[in-house]
């Protein structure tokens, strides 16, 4: 994939509707360690469906600053392989790893998803957590990821789905499934569902509305630091509202377990 299809890909993961913002993400989001999905409900997943053991295998692609991998490494003991595009998120994981003191079962490294589901092989469990269409549209995504994992083994993907009219979603830059078409599309990929769990509503609002602030009072700091910006940070804003807002009203936040069959 191009160096600039890579990027566009990147900043949409990450509700960003330009690659120009991409320098300044790691600013803007200093704030927040969790980004996107909730640790406790993947690492609840694992616990109430998977056997596991300090041998098990999971690799978390597109891992942020590594909330998920430490959660599940230093909760369930397991050896957690996280890959994220942005080297300021891959450090922070590492420094996050270090102070959990789960180093010794996590591994950090930075890379472009599309080549690393190329290489990486024999995971039991993968991880794919908020990051969008990063890998394609869904059924492409799924059919790359399971080449990441064993026979039968596990994927976890968060997303949401559709429960709304299409027209009422503000963010844009992003086409949600209804809830019937995502398992059509686990069927065609060759996965069945094992569990799926919701974000909860009302608690999800509050603590993306407290992250929006943040992140709110950052665009607020580059902005007076170059104002010619100005508009460029403050549509990033505008555009995480705006996702809240639909998660709040059209889309379901949901997390999925998955076995591939």
């Amino acid at each position: 994939m191009k160096e600039q299809d890579v990027d566009e890909k990147l900043a949409s993961s990450l509700t960003a509707e330009t690659t120009d913002l991409l320098p300044y993400l790691g600013y803007l989001l200093q704030d927040l360690w969790e980004l996107g999905s909730v640790p406790g409900i993947m690492q609840a997943l694992i616990e109430e469906n998977i056997r596991t053991t300090p041998q098990t295998k999971v690799i978390d692609l597109g891992c942020g600053k590594g909330a998920v991998a430490i959660t599940l490494a230093e909760a369930l003991n397991l050896q957690v392989k996280g890959i994220d595009l942005l080297p300021e998120f891959v450090k922070d994981a590492k420094e996050k790893a270090a102070e959990y003191q789960v180093a010794d079962r996590c591994e950090f490294t930075v890379g472009d998803l599309n080549e690393v589901v190329k290489n990486e092989r024999d995971y039991d469990i993968a991880v794919f957590g908020a990051v969008g269409d990063v890998l394609g549209e869904p059924l492409v995504m799924l059919q790359q990821l399971k080449r990441v994992i064993k026979d039968q083994g596990f994927l976890l993907i968060d997303d949401g789905y559709s429960v709304g009219n299409a027209e009422n979603i503000r963010y844009q830059n992003y086409e949600y499934l209804t809830l019937v078409q995502w398992k059509e599309t686990f069927r065609q990929a060759g996965f069945k569902v094992v569990a799926m769990q919701v974000v909860d509503t009302d608690n999800e609002k509050e603590m993306n509305d407290r992250n929006n602030q943040s992140i709110r009072k950052r665009a607020e700091e580059l902005s007076w630091k170059l104002p010619e910006k100005r508009k460029l940070f403050m549509s990033y804003v505008q555009s995480q509202e705006n996702e809240t807002e639909d998660i709040a009203t059209d889309v379901v936040g949901a997390t999925w377990l998955l076995q591939a069959e």
